[in-house]
């Protein structure tokens, strides 16, 4: 399959009555850093998830990694796969910290009643590092900032050595200094970590500006897509949103600089 990595053809996922896809067919190489945009309900997730082998298909197919999903090989692709999602609200009481929670990504290669080895250890206090949080390795998962717990989140998609990189409004529910550096983290792990990175968002300012390729999804179904300096049209956007929209000239720019 040449270097295409994900190539979905014809999709098609519902949920009781509502159709959350209908008819995507999606083909991304080997590198690609592509931005995922629409309004709500559009069907971004749900196409991450089905990336992920987690969402059943009505009809369709999918191949991720040169495997054709069919529910028995989604675990072993799930491996390597790393997926970081919104912030999620953590008991504060929960007795585990945030060193060992970064450790839970290497369970999938470990195995559930496998002892972590000192070599993995290492690593998962390497990656810590890597994202800036290493001085809280100790602290409670649950008394971490939003932004704190992203980088928790995306250092345990980290230690996978994920070759995919999904993430799902990373930025969304964190104050504005945290969502520029959590940006700032994403696009390092792409360009150090070569993966191939899917980034969803509802809101226009968090697209990164590495994006090579927009995206634009309206009622479970692929609308557009293409450069980023095509699609930051304001009458592309306003069609899509159903709203008038403007688009800021620094992101149009910065986007337009980065390819």
């Amino acid at each position: 399959m040449d270097n295409t990595v994900i190539k979905i053809q014809d999709a098609v996922v519902s949920y009781r009555e509502d159709v959350a896809l209908q008819g995507v067919s999606l083909e991304v190489r080997k590198g690609e850093f592509i931005g995922i945009i629409g309004p709500n309900g559009a069907g971004k997730t749900t196409l991450l998830t089905v990336i992920n082998g987690l969402g059943k298909l009505v009809h369709g197919q999918a191949w991720v990694l040169g495997s054709r999903l069919n529910g028995r090989n989604s675990i072993s692709l799930r491996k390597r796969i790393g997926y970081v999602a919104q912030v999620e609200r953590i008991d504060p009481r929960l007795p585990i910290n945030v060193r060992e929670t970064v450790m839970v990504g290497c369970y999938g290669r470990l195995g559930l009643f496998h002892r972590p080895t000192r070599a993995q250890w290492e690593t998962v206090d390497k990656v810590l590092e890597m994202v800036g949080i290493a001085h809280l390795s100790q602290r409670p998962i649950g008394h971490l900032s939003g932004g704190e717990y992203q980088r928790a989140a995306i250092a345990r998609a980290l230690v996978q050595q994920p070759e995919i990189f999904l993430l799902d409004e990373p930025t969304a529910s964190i104050d504005q200094k945290a969502q520029r550096e959590i940006l700032s983290l994403i696009q390092l792990i792409h360009r150090e970590y070569h993966t191939t990175t899917l980034f969803v968002t509802h809101d226009l300012r968090m697209l990164p500006p590495i994006c090579q390729r927009l995206i634009l999804m309206k009622d479970g179904k692929i609308w557009q897509q293409g450069s980023p300096e095509s699609m930051l049209r304001e009458e592309v956007l306003s069609q899509l949103y159903g709203a008038p929209i403007s688009v800021p000239n620094e992101i149009a720019s910065s986007l337009h600089s980065s390819q």
